[in-house]
């Protein structure tokens, strides 16, 4: 038996006898529903609302209360991880805290369909794989298994839910942050969009304002930009630390995205700035410490950084998890099945300070994750990834 396969049967081992008949019984049911995986490694919160319905959190997972997700840009594992890394703050300092994830995926190329996925489990289509130049609506007449809207467009109909409406419904807060969000007079300090059916003037930088409406997710989802929610939840990167200030004021799950120079993708950058990982590095160093000094990451954090995707489809367009062709696409990565391996490093509490995780993991995964940590149902993909965060990650939590 190799490290990986070990690995998880002694997870499993340990499950039953920790929690016994009742994971037993969920888990017949489920892995039935996922292929003959088993994913209920990581179940539910035990601490959810009383409103909310899902899976009850299995025992051997932290009670995590707030996450923070950093999401850079374009880069493979070997660029970041390897010798001579240009980011020294992420690849050492940062991860001689916590723990790497050395086969972390990309689930798509271009950019776009990567933080779609990370937020909704849905797949790419033509559209968001050209990182939708026109913000056009997602044009749906049916749905399929795993809940993937089939069609093209960029926009989706309220019909499809995201990781926010499920907090909201479950009773529980999530805020972006978006730098350079509300920089250019004239366009929306929240909430930015381009005007459905119009090119996105965002997808080129600009000196003053970098903010890149293809790397805000939750702009692309009717459930959210038709309701006053997305207006008071998805602000600029300015409001972060005040946020962070008392664990009431943070939300459970803080999403911040860079502008164009500060999460790798220019190399220069327009305002004169080095850009590639020199300058994401310099972001990290910047906000990093303030997130692991706040009240709420000190309680109950997790701290998740990763990439959207590799370098380019032509680079790396591999994939993990048992991802394959799509419902709206043949080919998620453009040049292959996935975005590339990217590696991803995970900091909390509850994860040894220095340690490696060789588990396959992707941007599904992640949504998972998070969803099993604030007892939520699985969206789209996230509900047939192999595995999700669990004791392997969290490492430090007996």
């Amino acid at each position: 038996m190799d490290k990986l396969s070990e690995r998880h049967s002694l997870s499993r081992a340990n499950l039953l006898v920790v929690v016994g008949v009742v994971v037993v019984l969920a888990v017949v049911g489920t892995v039935a529903a996922t292929g003959g995986h088993d994913t209920r490694l990581a179940g539910a919160s035990a601490e959810r609302p009383a409103a909310a319905a899902g899976p009850a959190r299995p025992a051997y997972l932290p009670p995590v209360g707030h996450v923070f997700v950093i999401n850079l840009e374009n880069k493979g594992y070997d660029t970041t991880f390897g010798p001579g890394s240009p980011a020294p703050y992420l690849t050492q300092t940062l991860r001689n805290q916590g723990t790497l994830l050395t086969q972390y995926y990309g689930v798509a190329h271009n950019s776009l369909p990567n933080y779609i996925a990370q937020i909704s489990g849905q797949g790419p289509n033509v559209q968001t794989q050209a990182d939708c130049q026109i913000y056009t609506d997602f044009a749906s007449a049916t749905t399929v298994a795993p809940q993937q809207a089939v069609g093209q467009g960029c926009v989706y109909p309220s019909t499809v839910k995201t990781i926010a409406d499920q907090l909201t419904g479950a009773g529980l807060r999530w805020k972006a942050y978006m730098e350079d969000m509300g920089n250019t007079s004239g366009q929306a300090t929240t909430c930015r969009h381009p005007v459905l059916n119009t090119a996105d003037s965002t997808q080129t930088a600009k000196p003053t304002d970098q903010y890149a409406a293809r790397h805000n997710p939750f702009v692309y989802f009717h459930s959210l930009i038709d309701s006053p929610t997305c207006a008071t939840n998805d602000v600029p990167l300015t409001a972060l630390q005040a946020d962070l200030a008392s664990a009431r004021t943070t939300a459970n799950l803080t999403y911040i995205t860079p502008n164009l120079c500060h999460d790798g993708h220019d190399t220069p950058c327009v305002n004169g700035e080095p850009g590639g990982l020199v300058s994401a590095d310099a972001f990290l160093k910047s906000v990093v410490p303030k997130i692991l000094a706040s009240p709420a990451y000190k309680a109950d954090g997790l701290l998740i950084v990763t990439f959207d995707e590799s370098d380019s489809p032509q680079s790396d367009a591999s994939a993990c998890c048992g991802e394959g062709p799509g419902p709206n696409t043949p080919l998620p990565g453009i040049g292959g099945l996935g975005g590339g391996r990217v590696g991803a490093v995970l900091v909390s509490p509850w994860i040894k300070p220095g340690s490696f995780n060789d588990t396959p993991y992707n941007h599904y995964s992640t949504l998972g994750s998070i969803e099993d940590l604030f007892g939520l149902a699985h969206l789209g993909y996230a509900d047939t990834v192999p595995y999700r965060f669990a004791r392997d990650v969290f490492n430090n939590y007996r």
